[in-house]
């Protein structure tokens, strides 16, 4: 048996696989642990300077970037309208040039964007501040939201027909065990260490991820060797035409709005929570709210793999996508109307994240036809960071345009979170009709196990190129 046949080896190419996207997972919330230094002002008169990490957190002055709520807002939505674009170009140079050509590329291009971003912060003060800090975001974002869709074809193809819910969710629960590591350790290394080390620190956390891209793509170039696939994959590459979007059904354009508005809530609602949270709630500091705002991940981070295999085993998808958008609403409900402690709502909306995440992305592959899924997957990627970008911007607005109040009016938070619950209605309404249609044409979506077709596990060599260009996307965007 060679070595690439042995489940040591595969599970050995996942180490380095989820380690791709640790260091960027863990770098693209920063800003919302350091949201009051981003927006704080460009200096304080002495003995006023705001210590983040005490129990009081309404001093007059916090020392910072001197960012507008907009502009803060803006680092999130140039990441989002960035990925929208990339993404589909990305995939198509995949397919062409291999996943060892994109996990070099679009790691590189992480480490780059995070450094140019940690570079902009030495120019406070200065006109070059923002161009600098939006060109790092955006180079970010060109290589992160390409770097996942390589890493789970990785996944897909090394995992096939073996332990492949598994190894979905192991990758999610890294990447998202980034995201939970910088809202508890990144507060308290900026008290000590200052904002630019803290976000050079990131930087390095990154080319941890370019070493992991180079380790990964030996261990795939030596494993498909071994296999013989190595040059049957370079002759299967697939073309994505711009034609196969007139094959993609009704219902695969509801499920594309039903992830829209789920993921317009989440992720503008956690870029801002931090921030939130110690204006609307007394008695937090800055360290605790980004404990409470990271609670979001953390919940996804200990639920993604016992999620995923649960949904694998019940089927029933299209029903899970409504009852986890209708669960949400009191969540925002809660955070708009309340005060009850924003911690059960960050748990909550964490818990109806996480089987969002399980339900609605790996549904594409059901409403589509198999040729057109490459093309659907990309397509739904771009729809979903188009609007994430397009609602970073409303909740920019919605704040305000001028840092001069440390304290955001609760009147203005207030409207952010009527926004979330906007969105969050939007996706039971887009979710309701996907099940109507469904229901129509076959039920294919909330299908239980004992009336889904048996799936073929094992595959021949000759498969094994077009599971890298179509059936990647089965579980591919659950970031």
């Amino acid at each position: 048996m060679a070595a690439a046949e042995r489940a040591s080896y595969r599970f050995a190419v996942l180490l380095f696989n989820c380690l791709l996207t640790f260091g960027s997972y863990f770098c693209f919330d920063i800003p919302s642990v350091l949201q009051e230094q981003f927006q704080g002002n460009l200096t304080c008169p002495n003995g006023t300077r705001h210590n983040s990490t005490g129990e009081n957190s309404t001093l007059d002055c916090v020392e910072g970037l001197g960012m507008t709520p907009a502009q803060y807002n803006l680092l999130y939505a140039i990441y989002a309208w960035t990925n929208a674009v990339v993404v589909i170009l990305a995939g198509f140079l995949i397919d062409k040039l291999g996943n060892r050509f994109g996990v070099f590329v679009f790691s590189l291009l992480t480490v780059l964007g995070s450094s140019i971003f940690a570079l902009g912060s030495h120019f406070k003060g200065s006109p070059y501040l923002l161009p600098m800090m939006l060109t790092g975001r955006l180079l970010f974002g060109s290589g992160n939201g390409s770097l996942t869709i390589v890493q789970n074809r990785i996944t897909a193809f090394w995992f096939k027909g073996k332990e492949l819910a598994l190894a979905f969710g192991l990758t999610l629960s890294f990447s998202r065990l980034g995201s939970v590591l910088n809202f508890f350790f990144t507060q308290q290394f900026e008290a000590k260490f200052g904002m630019q080390w803290t976000l050079w620190g990131g930087t390095l956390l990154c080319v941890l991820g370019f070493v992991s891209a180079l380790t990964v793509s030996v261990l795939d170039k030596v494993g498909m060797k071994q296999l013989g696939l190595d040059g049957v994959i370079q002759q299967e590459s697939k073309k994505v035409r711009i034609q196969d979007v007139q094959r993609l059904p009704l219902r695969y354009w509801l499920l594309v709005l039903t992830i829209m508005f789920f993921y317009n809530g989440v992720f503008p609602f956690v870029a801002d929570a931090s921030k939130f949270i110690q204006d609307k709630y007394s008695g937090y500091s800055q360290q605790a709210a980004a404990y409470i705002a990271g609670a979001v991940y953390d919940s996804s981070l200990v639920l993604s793999a016992a999620v995923g295999i649960l949904i694998d085993y019940v089927g029933l998808r299209g029903i899970f996508a409504v009852g986890c958008a209708a669960l949400t609403l009191p969540a925002f409900a809660l955070l708009a109307f309340t005060f009850v402690p924003p911690l059960v709502s960050t748990i909550w909306l964490g818990i109806t994240y996480s089987f969002a995440a399980a339900s609605m992305w790996p549904s594409i592959p059901l409403v589509v036809p198999q040729a057109t899924l490459g093309t659907a997957m990309g397509l739904a990627t771009s729809v979903q960071m188009i609007g994430v970008g397009l609602s970073n911007l409303i909740v920019g607005h919605i704040l305000g345009t001028k840092s001069s109040e440390l304290k955001i009016p609760l009147w203005r938070w207030q409207q952010m979170m009527i926004f979330m619950l906007a969105n969050t209605i939007a996706c039971i309404v887009a979710s309701i009709s996907l099940n109507v249609v469904d229901k129509k044409q076959g039920g294919t979506l909330n299908r239980t196990r004992k009336g889904a077709p048996v799936e073929q596990e094992d595959r021949d060599p000759a498969d094994a190129a077009p599971l890298l260009d179509d059936e990647t996307g089965n579980e591919g965007t659950v970031s």
